[in-house]
């Protein structure tokens, strides 16, 4: 279960990723992703 959590995360992350247009955005995108990835572990 909680590898397919990551796994969707990493997808999600990868997608928001591919969207955002700054250095700015993109450091926004990896730390959401990393939120949601340790919310999941907890």
């Amino acid at each position: 279960m909680f590898k397919k959590i990551v796994t969707l995360a990493m997808i999600a992350g990868g997608l928001a990723l591919t969207a955002c247009n700054t250095v700015e955005g993109a450091g926004k995108d990896v730390s959401s992703v990393g939120d949601t990835v340790s919310d999941a572990a907890k």
